[in-house]
């Protein structure tokens, strides 16, 4: 697998861990201004529909890992020098952000004795920084024949689907956007993470609500996933490492413009040049 495409800045997201706690509270609605209120229309499929799912897997590693096979990216590890330490699997779980921590802890729950549950005390230590101390230099061996076992595998959507994907299906059931809206939610969180910097999924909410309603607040969907697109473009040029936004220039704003607001396929668009099509 070649990742010359992989975008350091996909992992960005230095203070999302100051609310990991807390998402496991999206399913009730207690994070993110989540209510019970306001919920997409089930007229159509939305994003945690099995096949909305695997498309916006796709979508992602399109834009993560310059391949629409996902799955293959169980395996994938290396340090991409963006300041996060390793990054990793199939959502760019960083050793210096904590999530890769709680993945394999979660691993070693369900699996103890696991080829990379040694490494549980250097994930703690290095949380934060960019260090490989106590990793190097058989982790990124170990990972590639954890990534073997179905257990890891399992245990990497878990987290992508806990920490990623469910909050942001929540958070856009919650404000009335269909599945094209949920997929910018989740694609912003998998970039920024969720926490207090200006430049985190809820702040870049925030700044998209100061010029645009969401559906379940009266405004107009298109006009409110435009509004949020120019937030998250902002977002990104805050730094060097995210400025290209053709995931968003070039993808998402190709599905808003066509109205395809549920994400229908077949679907055509470009990330950092290349062509990818779903039929």
């Amino acid at each position: 697998m070649v990742h010359a495409h992989r975008e350091p800045a996909a992992h960005a997201r230095l203070s999302r861990r100051t609310v990991v706690a807390a998402l496991g509270a999206v399913a009730s609605g207690t994070l993110l201004g989540v209510s019970r209120a306001g919920t997409a229309s089930a007229a159509a499929p939305v994003l945690d529909d099995p096949a909305k799912k695997e498309i916006a897997m796709q979508l992602v590693s399109s834009a993560e890992n310059s391949s629409l096979d996902w799955k293959a990216q169980y395996k994938y590890i290396e340090d991409i020098g963006d300041g996060r330490g390793y990054t990793a699997g199939i959502i760019g779980f960083c050793s210096g952000t904590g999530d890769m921590l709680d993945l394999v802890q979660l691993y070693t729950d369900r699996k103890p004795g696991n080829v990379l549950a040694k490494y549980l005390p250097a994930l703690r230590r290095v949380d934060g920084s960019d260090s490989h101390d106590g990793l190097d230099p058989d982790f990124p061996k170990d990972w590639r024949k954890a990534a073997q076992d179905s257990a890891f595998q399992q245990a990497q959507n878990d987290e992508r689907d806990r920490v990623y994907f469910h909050p942001a299906v929540t958070q856009g059931r919650t404000d009335g956007l269909r599945a094209l809206g949920q997929f910018t939610y989740y694609d912003a969180l998998v970039m920024h993470g969720d926490g207090d910097d200006p430049t985190s999924f809820r702040n870049i909410r925030k700044r998209a609500l100061r010029t645009a309603k969401p559906p379940a607040q009266g405004g107009n969907e298109t006009t409110y996933l435009n509004a949020f697109l120019d937030a998250r473009v902002w977002a990104m040029k805050q730094e060097e490492a995210h400025s290209d936004t053709s995931r968003v220039d070039t993808a998402q704003r190709v599905f808003l413009r066509k109205g395809n607001l549920d994400l229908n396929t077949p679907l055509d668009w470009k990330v950092y040049g290349d062509s990818y099509h779903i039929g």
